[in-house]
């Protein structure tokens, strides 16, 4: 039977000492890279001093950046830092002004990082080391390095050459259910499956005729994928967002409207939302601490570090899910009070990658149901949901995308 593959924790620092007092609205004016014995090095110059959380995750190997209240310039390419074991990097900015880069590599990394403060002509930089040896040289010397060494290595690096072209931001869709799994049940046998895969589908195209954006649906027929598996996708495509399609049952078949779902660690927003969140998780409940894999580590230490990725991850969901929420409710109405719900939808369990469920009605309620047969108001919810992604993104374009360089001017 397949396995999903081991999510592994590694520390590479929590709340680093770079200042105490470091001030909001920093930026990260350039980066730079080059490789040297081995170790390739990746330099950030900073317009101050900021505070980071730095951490490892596995499948596929990568390397989180947490920099708080820090933007990102629009002369940063990312080009620039794919180098060496780099296979790709991507960005947000979070809702509370912190900026996260993702660096992907093509090979297990050691990482290591340090601040510079100003020195030798150059402002506040962040030093991050990546080692693909079990005993680099270059590490093993600068941890008995000075200061004033480090900042020597770090001033030796050569102006790297920006590269060309700029990638589409990768949206993952989830059609709900599928295949043995036929989700909820309308009166007249209407089944959720083939209503979340025809919207799907139809929202898969409105991306994909979008410049800028790239679709990819975790299942495009009558097939069943198991919940773990579906999370695995939207990390196998580097996605930047993840979204789940549904249009459940609830217990009072008077319940109707659209609702937007982010994954919450403590407790459900309301009955609801914990009861639909048990009726989804059902056939293959698993939970992101389930994935650690800890027994050469300190426990809390782990829990702590998954607790700050799904922190800010949940934060980014919710923003997203405003936006969604606002735009589908427009179509289809909003069940209950207009909010984001919460609840521990296994599907959303991605610690690095913001994920929402949009359940686009209820097949439970006849009104509903009649509506989510009609191919115009499938298209309509389809178009709604697009346009509460895209005005996400408008205002939180990844780094080194073709939105960030259309927002930023530099298409011009």
């Amino acid at each position: 039977m397949h396995r999903r593959q081991i999510l592994t924790l590694l520390l590479a620092g929590i709340t680093l000492p770079l200042s105490l007092t470091a001030k909001a609205g920093q930026t990260v004016l350039a980066a730079r890279t080059w490789r040297q014995n081995g170790t390739s090095r990746v330099v950030l110059d900073l317009s101050g001093p900021v505070t980071y959380q730095a951490f490892e995750l596995d499948a596929p190997p990568r390397l989180i950046l947490d920099l708080h209240g820090t933007r990102l310039t629009s002369t940063l390419n990312e080009a620039t830092l794919r180098q060496g074991p780099v296979k790709q990097v991507r960005s947000s900015l979070r809702p509370n002004g912190d900026t996260r880069l993702v660096f992907e590599f093509d090979q297990p990394i050691k990482t290591s990082a340090f601040a510079l403060p100003p020195g030798s002509g150059k402002g506040n930089r962040l030093v991050i080391d990546l080692h693909s040896g079990a005993a680099p040289a270059l590490a093993s010397a600068k941890a008995t390095q000075p200061p004033a060494a480090q900042a020597q290595l770090a001033k030796a690096d050569p102006a790297p050459t920006p590269g060309k072209g700029h990638r589409d931001v990768i949206v993952v869709i989830d059609a709900g259910h599928g295949g043995k799994d036929p989700g909820a049940i309308g009166a007249g046998g209407q089944q959720e499956k083939h209503v979340a895969l025809a919207i799907a589908q139809m929202l898969a195209r409105k991306v994909n005729q979008t410049k800028g954006y790239k679709a990819r649906l975790v299942r495009n027929d009558d097939f069943f994928v198991p919940l773990r598996k579906r999370v695995d996708v939207a990390r196998k495509y580097n996605a930047d967002m993840f979204v789940s399609v549904h249009a459940d049952a609830a217990p009072n078949r008077t319940a109707k409207g659209a609702s937007v779902f982010a994954l919450s660690e403590h407790g459900a927003t309301s009955t609801l939302a914990r009861w639909m969140a048990d009726q989804e998780n059902a056939s293959d409940l698993i939970g992101a601490r389930q994935l650690l894999n800890i027994s050469d580590k300190d426990p809390m230490l782990a829990n702590v570090i998954l607790d700050m990725s799904m922190n800010a991850t949940i934060s980014s969901s919710l923003s997203l899910g405003g936006n969604v929420l606002d735009s589908v409710g427009g179509v289809s109405g909003v069940h209950g009070v207009k909010r984001v719900e919460q609840a521990g939808f296994a599907v959303l369990k991605s610690p690095d990658i913001p994920s929402i469920l949009v359940e686009t009605g209820f097949i439970s309620n006849s009104r509903d149901c009649s509506r989510l047969m009609d191919t115009r108001h499938r298209q309509k919810v389809a178009q709604a949901i697009f346009t509460g992604i895209s005005g996400y993104f408008a205002n939180n374009p990844p780094m080194g995308t073709y939105l960030a360089a259309a927002r930023s001017g530099g298409l011009a």
